[in-house]
């Protein structure tokens, strides 16, 4: 007995100088991706989020980030973002490579969404706009936690949709796809089973005597003429709401953006 507590104290060091490095190996890979300088978000929503981040920007080798700030200085939300991309380097790449960025500014009640990098063409001025258009009702409303959920969530599915796609089309829903794929097999199944019946030969022809058959008469016979107009309507120049639109930091990093209020 006392040889086996022996042996066991012996190895507890070993085993824990093993585990160390594994341990802190795994902390290191969780990167720092929400900054709530504005206080809007308890220890526990902050945690979640940062691990939701982490988990889904690395699926798309992107850094998404929160930055929430009570903007003491009084600078355009746009230039806060620029600032911060340039003095602290994200990017899940490479320093100042790919990320998404969502910064509110409270002071003045803006938000902005920008891509940089990779997240400047998938995570384009229009896609920017939708992901700021479904967390305003969200961010009004003091439901940050959420809506900061959703900016992740939305960022990570447009990360995954080629440029130049309706991101929000129906059939990239799992849903949707389900329903067709159960349609189809359905269609499938029925068309075996029809088949299965054994197959009808005898049709309209199988009796006519194509030698003696044909057309009689024809003539045609004018009725009238119907005419239908459709009013035109002109294009003013109007566009959907919000603006910013994207540009180049002062470290000369350009990006795609959103910018509106809430």
């Amino acid at each position: 007995m006392r040889r086996r507590h022996l042996i066991l104290a012996l190895l507890f060091p070993l085993l824990v100088m093993l585990v160390l490095p594994f341990g802190a190996a795994a902390a290191a890979e969780q990167k720092k991706m929400i900054y709530d300088e504005a206080g809007l978000l308890s220890t526990e929503e902050q945690q979640e989020l940062n691990d939701l981040a982490n988990k889904l920007g690395a699926k798309r080798d992107t850094d998404i980030l929160i930055i929430t700030s009570e903007n003491a200085t009084n600078l355009d939300v746009i230039k806060l973002t620029e600032d911060f991309y340039d003095e602290n380097a994200p990017g899940y790449d490479k320093p100042h490579g790919n990320a998404v960025m969502l910064v509110m500014d409270m002071r003045n009640r803006k938000v902005y969404v920008a891509g940089f990098g990779k997240a400047e063409t998938y995570v384009d001025d229009g896609r920017a706009d939708r992901i700021r258009e479904k967390i305003t009702p969200q961010l009004s409303s003091g439901d940050y936690a959420q809506a900061f959920e959703k900016y992740i969530e939305a960022s990570y599915n447009y990360l995954g949709i080629r440029p130049g796609v309706n991101p929000d089309n129906p059939l990239f829903s799992i849903w949707v796809q389900l329903g067709g794929a159960v349609i189809i097999g359905g269609i499938v199944v029925g068309i075996m089973a029809y088949r299965s019946g054994g197959r009808i030969t005898v049709n309209g022809r199988t009796y006519e005597n194509s030698g003696e058959s044909g057309i009689l008469e024809r003539h045609d016979q004018y009725i009238r003429t119907t005419v239908t107009k459709r009013k035109i309507e002109k294009n003013n120049g109007g566009g959907s709401g919000g603006g910013g639109g994207g540009g180049v930091s002062a470290g000369g990093h350009s990006h795609s953006g959103s910018k509106g209020s809430f």
